[in-house]
């Protein structure tokens, strides 16, 4: 730890004294929201619910977390930002926190650290400075300041080193929900957070390079800096299962952002109760984007082209629109390919104006009004429904999933005929709510959904581990974003569905995104490098294109590969780690869960499941390895690789399933087996 710069006596001691002082003025800027009486300054009870809620949010962002540092870091300019260089103004300090804390004559105590003059802290070196002399960083223990360290960006005198405490909070035992990682975002990862909300991204990374982190604090960054305009638009974080929600959900609160929504691409398309599961091959071809097209011609094919004329009878006076006209009418509507619902709106108000052509050329002045009453006149109104009829999306899939000739009319030159059989369902269902709908079929009614009233689009959505997702649910989540921007997140190397994701570019496509920026994360911050050395064994055989994740931990963590004989081994093994501090994943495959949690029971071993990691006293968890991806726990005891292998419909998919449990580990791990491992380990 070098010198402190300002030339303190203590240094440590002044620090706390800001810290305390912070603390204070944070406790006077919540007393002061709290305070507020609105009971005056509302004209009605809405206003009054709408403000006192945005009041309590406030309150609620400016709680001080006790366990959690106020600030982290410090900037010591040479100059003040934004000033004349040559005029020589005196630098200035600032602390870089979660949030803004101000005393109570406005001057800031903590900058919030999405601010811009807080980017320094995460991207200043010593090759480009950006006019910082000193960087400081904080040591905690709970919420008390304990240490600190300096860089001294300005002096080519002192060498460039590894932060320690930088080290230490990477490394720091985890226990309960994912944590933010605002205190050691890294340059390549401030790039990511930091990127222009106007642009889509996506963010190739490998197991522990923090691409869940840096989707999270991205949409905190745009939130700060696009606060108006994603208030009005909204936000979305999009994760594979509701485990993986629960693990992350802390990570927003603690950053001051309360409102984001969370959910998986299940909740999005939720039309219909999920009650069947698909063959794999039935998956397969339901997820393929060629399914967009076969219900486009299913929905269109409910429009039947008119062979009679409209006749509208006002007053004494009959106004007759021939067949031909309106022939003409409909086939324009079709050629703008606009939703068929906007287009069935639309049909009455065209006919109608058709009429009050007519009736202007006979000498009458008709207006607005009356050219409403002719769009809701009966006969228009039984013409739009013999031609544009009503279409119910979920009774439209149905009838494709149950009907073959149906199917085959509209899949004609898109599906096989092998295709169209995989699909078709062995027992129709007699109504909508009877059927035993799948999650893929769920996906095929949002498509339909779309087709008849366009969805509602969000300013930005993050979608984290996108690997695994068809390409019809990258349509069903670009829909949520056609106005917005999106944020992709994931590793080729851990997609584990039949249908997982081939290239970026291509799954970019279906998003509707084509566009977006790719990045590749390839530094690893989370996963020890004996582990990654070893999981990355696997990477030659189902993603050879990749670059393995290279670990920039110095503590190489602890790795160990044990031939079991019985189950009372593995669970000693989960006694060794949870002799340590943080917590312990046990992971297996599906099938071994039942009798591990046996064991487990009989060994008077308490443990939870995945997703309800909010205690400190039961620090174990049994983890199916269905369910491990995007968690991670700090010691991982990983059960009988081959069946976590032979779990699955093909050795690829077992082996990228493997290739995730392995990499779930922050400080150690312990591989046991009883068979035989997998040959591409050797």
């Amino acid at each position: 730890m070098s010198a402190p710069a300002d030339g303190d006596v203590n240094p440590l001691t002044r620090e706390r004294d800001h810290l305390a002082a912070s603390r204070s003025a944070l406790r006077a800027m919540r007393e002061d929201v709290e305070s507020l009486d609105i009971r005056d300054v509302t004209a009605n009870w809405v206003n009054a619910e709408v403000l006192a809620r945005q009041i309590d949010d406030r309150i609620k962002a400016l709680a001080d977390l006790s366990d959690t540092p106020l600030f982290f870091g410090r900037l010591d300019y040479l100059h003040a930002p934004g000033a004349d260089r040559a005029e020589g103004a005196e630098g200035e300090r600032f602390y870089i926190g979660r949030r803004h804390v101000h005393d109570a004559d406005g001057d800031p105590m903590v900058i919030d650290w999405r601010a811009p003059v807080s980017q320094p802290f995460y991207r200043a070196s010593k090759k480009d400075p950006m006019d910082v002399g000193l960087r400081r960083r904080f040591g905690y223990t709970g919420g008390d300041l304990t240490a600190y360290e300096d860089e001294h960006l300005s002096d080519p005198a002192e060498a460039a080193a590894t932060s320690r405490l930088l080290q230490q909070e990477i490394e720091r035992p985890r226990v309960g929900p994912m944590r933010d990682i605002v205190a050691t975002i890294q340059p390549e990862q401030d790039e990511i957070v930091r990127s222009d909300l106007s642009g889509s991204l996506c963010v190739q990374g490998g197991p522990g390079t923090g691409k869940t982190a840096v989707g999270l604090h991205r949409v905190a960054y745009l939130l700060y800096a696009h606060r108006e305009r994603l208030s009005r638009t909204g936000t979305l974080v999009i994760g594979p299962n509701r485990s993986f929600l629960h693990y992350i959900e802390q990570v927003l609160p603690a950053l001051g952002e309360l409102e984001v929504k969370q959910a998986t691409v299940d909740d999005l398309v939720a039309h219909v109760e999920v009650r069947g599961t698909d063959e794999a091959a039935a998956a397969v071809v339901k997820g393929d984007a060629r399914m967009a097209e076969v219900l486009r011609r299913a929905v269109r094919s409910h429009v039947t082209l008119p062979t009679e004329p409209v006749v509208v009878v006002r007053g004494s006076r009959r106004w007759r629109v021939p067949a031909y006209e309106l022939e003409a009418i409909v086939k324009e509507l079709l050629d703008r390919d606009i939703r068929y619902g906007a287009a069935r709106d639309a049909l009455p108000q065209r006919i109608a104006h058709a009429v009050l052509v007519q009736m202007e050329r006979s000498g009458e002045a008709p207006d607005d009004r009356v050219q409403d009453a002719v769009a809701r006149n009966t006969a228009v109104k039984a013409a739009v429904k013999a031609i544009w009829p009503p279409v119910d999306p979920a009774r439209l899939v149905l009838r494709l999933l149950t009907d073959a000739d149906f199917l085959a009319e509209h899949a004609e030159g898109v599906l096989t005929d092998d295709e169209q059989k995989t699909i078709l369902w062995a027992k129709p269902a007699r109504s909508v709510k009877s059927a035993k709908w799948s999650a893929a079929d769920a996906v095929l009614i949002d498509e339909a959904t779309d087709l008849v009233q366009r969805t509602h689009s969000l300013g930005h959505v993050v979608l984290d581990e996108a690997q695994d997702l068809s390409p019809m649910q990258y349509r069903a989540v670009g829909r949520r974003c056609t106005t917005g921007s999106a944020t992709v997140l994931g590793d080729l190397a851990q997609g584990t569905t039949p249908w997982a994701t081939r290239s970026w570019q291509e799954a970019l496509a279906h998003l509707g995104k084509a566009e977006a920026h790719i990045e590749e994360l390839t530094a690893g911050f989370r996963v020890p490098t004996d582990v990654i050395t070893y999981a990355s064994r696997l990477l030659p055989h189902i993603a050879p294109g990749l670059t393995p994740v290279a670990s920039v931990r110095e503590n190489p963590g602890f790795f160990d590969v044990r031939p079991v004989g019985d189950d009372a081994r593995v669970v000693a093994a989960c006694e060794e780690l949870l002799r340590n501090e943080g917590s312990v994943g046990l992971i297996a495959a599906d099938a071994r869960v039942p009798a591990l949690a046996e064991a487990l029971t009989a060994a008077g071993i308490g443990y939870l499941a995945p997703g309800e990691e909010t205690t400190y006293e039961t620090r174990l968890t049994l983890v199916p390895a269905s369910l491990a991806k995007g968690l991670e726990y700090d010691y991982v005891v990983l059960d009988e690789p081959r069946a976590v292998v032979d779990g699955e419909p093909d050795e690829r998919t077992g082996l990228r399933r493997l290739y995730v449990a392995l990499t779930r580990a922050v400080s150690g791990l312990i591989v046991t087996h009883a068979a035989p491992l997998p040959p591409q380990l050797a």
